[in-house]
């Protein structure tokens, strides 16, 4: 009798349990009485009528999908508006939209690269810009995380050629925000391009949540690009490169993800556009993001819990263990509120995490149930 070919997958899931590391889906109900502080929905756009509106004006008008590649039926007029605005309002030359944040990372570093060349990589960078290091066929050098000096001598090492450092604007584990302008002397000072994923503070920080790179003075530099997702603050889906129109330009003619893939639903995009022109009439949702993470993190280390300071909107708070954290997260649950679970693997410094994102729609009444939750079902507690 032939072998199962997938025999091996059942030895896969015995390691995975006895490692404690199984993950499993949860569909959550449409009107959940959990407080929810493990989404990304930063600024609290994903629920306003006005995006929801939007996006059902999207679906009637320009349909249920994009029907096909941006390059043949995929690409609408509001495709085009979006990238406008979001150019304009980033302050870069030119925007691109794709189907995901994943996907804009995996083009920007395949098409900005390739085999012989260097990319250098922070050790805490997101497993999309991995992914894409890897997909690149460019020589990878991971460094030390947000270290400039680091970056400074994978650079130095580099034979010649084409070169790009690729970082985290704020990182998605401990909510630290990357020492941009330093590692953008260190590029220029090499001849390297710089490339920012800017998912986490894109709608967070710089003036009016126009992003970490309009903060660090950076937007709109010849020699810098942006990646984002609209998944986050845009309350919505989809990513974007923003950058040089040269460069966006390139991307339309050598990016697989953009080439090959369905372009962005009509309805996402509307609902991006629609959060980013209220994020732009209503600029101090950005700071009230930040000051909900800073409250959060304030109250619970004054409680005695380690967090790291967030630099944006998210807020790490440190577990014993693997198991405490796990068994935190299910208490926090079980008590009505959402928070995140970090634990190795996924954790390279073998520090397990619960994480909080903040949202600027949190009343002060949410922020102290959320605080007063937490403490009751902390590990010792």
């Amino acid at each position: 009798m032939p072998q199962d070919p997938f025999d091996w997958t059942d030895d896969a899931a015995r390691r995975r349990a006895e490692a404690g590391l199984v993950r499993a889906l949860r569909p959550r109900p449409a009107d959940s009485a959990l407080l929810d502080l493990a989404g990304n929905d930063y600024l609290g756009l994903t629920r306003r009528t006005e995006v929801t509106e939007a996006a059902a004006a999207a679906a009637r008008r320009w349909g249920a999908g994009a029907t096909g590649s941006r390059l043949v039926t995929g690409s609408t007029e509001l495709h085009a508006e979006l990238e406008l605005e979001l150019a304009e309002f980033c302050g870069f030359e030119a925007a691109l939209v794709f189907s995901s944040g994943y996907a804009a990372n995996l083009a920007a570093l395949t098409a900005l690269s390739a085999h012989g060349s260097l990319i250098v990589s922070d050790a805490g960078n997101h497993a999309s810009i991995v992914d894409g290091c890897r997909l690149s066929r460019a020589e990878t050098a991971v460094v030390a995380h947000a270290d400039p000096e680091a970056v400074a001598k994978a650079l130095d090492a580099h034979s010649g050629g084409r070169a790009l450092l690729v970082t985290d604007s704020v990182f998605s584990v401990d909510g630290d925000a990357a020492p941009l302008a330093a590692l953008a002397d260190v590029c220029r000072a090499h001849g390297a391009a710089l490339v920012v994923d800017d998912a986490h503070g894109f709608g967070v920080l710089g003036e009016g949540g126009r992003g970490a790179l309009n903060a660090a003075g950076l937007a709109g530099a010849t020699d810098v690009v942006a990646t984002l997702t609209l998944s986050k603050s845009m309350g919505s889906q989809g990513g974007a490169v923003l950058g040089p129109a040269r460069v966006v330009e390139h991307l339309v003619n050598a990016a697989r993800t953009f080439i090959f893939d369905t372009g962005l639903a009509p309805a996402a995009a509307g609902a991006s556009l629609a959060s980013l022109r209220i994020l732009r009439r209503e600029p101090a949702l950005a700071g009230r993001a930040r000051i909900v993470a800073s409250t959060l993190h304030g109250r619970l280390t004054e409680a005695g819990l380690t967090a790291a300071r967030p630099d944006a909107a998210v807020v790490s708070v440190q577990a014993p263990s693997p198991e405490s954290a796990v068994r935190w997260a299910a208490d926090c649950r079980a008590a009505g509120l959402a928070v995140g679970c970090f634990r190795p693997p996924s954790v390279p410094d073998g520090i397990s995490r619960i994480r909080l994102t903040a949202r600027a729609d949190l009343t002060d009444r949410q922020i102290g149930t959320a605080v007063a939750t937490i403490l009751e079902t902390a590990p010792g507690a």
